[in-house]
């Protein structure tokens, strides 16, 4: 099994894209954020502040300004900032991040049948906890890839209610990231 399943309490992931977020997640039942926003400057403060408040924390590697997309960016995130993974579409950084100690989501974006045969592809090589597929918001595929692989699936991307979070868990998906927080509860 996954280490990331066990970490997973509440089924929807609080997805902050902006420092005003931060609060709301933190008083959300939500026990794993993804930050998705921040810089060199304010992302140890604000992945401590978070985890402080008993959440797990995942850094998107491609979004942080001023640590690069690269190996010594992974390192120095382990070393400094030290979240509880990364998110990355990069299966490079999905492999240094692990190599380096962290949790690691691997996000794909299927935008067709090849889309998400190469993402299974790249995730089995890669080696992360979980893959985020976006959009998050097809049940069938999201079935599909839990027929495909192992890996735990994370629905992220274009959820905009209830009932959409619920058919991605119905259809297998571990948790669904959301960026509203009215969905966080």
């Amino acid at each position: 099994m996954y280490p990331i399943v066990d970490l997973v309490e509440h089924q929807t992931i609080a997805a902050v894209q902006k420092v005003e977020d931060i609060e709301l997640a933190i008083q959300s039942p939500a026990n794993i954020v993804f930050l998705l926003f921040g810089s060199i400057f304010t992302l140890k403060e604000m992945v401590d502040r978070l985890k402080e408040a008993g959440k797990h924390v995942f850094i998107h590697m491609d979004f942080i300004e001023g640590i690069a997309s690269d190996k010594s960016g992974v390192a120095y995130a382990a070393q400094v900032i030290k979240p509880t993974g990364v998110i990355s579409t990069k299966s490079h950084l999905i492999r240094s991040a692990k190599e380096a100690g962290l949790m690691a989501i691997q996000r794909i974006f299927l935008i067709d049948r090849s889309a998400v045969l190469r993402g299974i592809k790249a995730a089995e090589q890669s080696g992360p906890d979980a893959i985020e597929v976006m959009p998050g918001i097809m049940p069938r595929i999201i079935r599909e890839m839990t027929d495909m692989t192992t890996l735990p699936i994370i629905a992220g991307g274009l959820v905009g209610n209830l009932k959409e979070i619920e058919d991605a868990l119905e259809a297998g998906a571990l948790a669904v990231s959301a960026g509203s927080s009215a969905l966080w509860e």
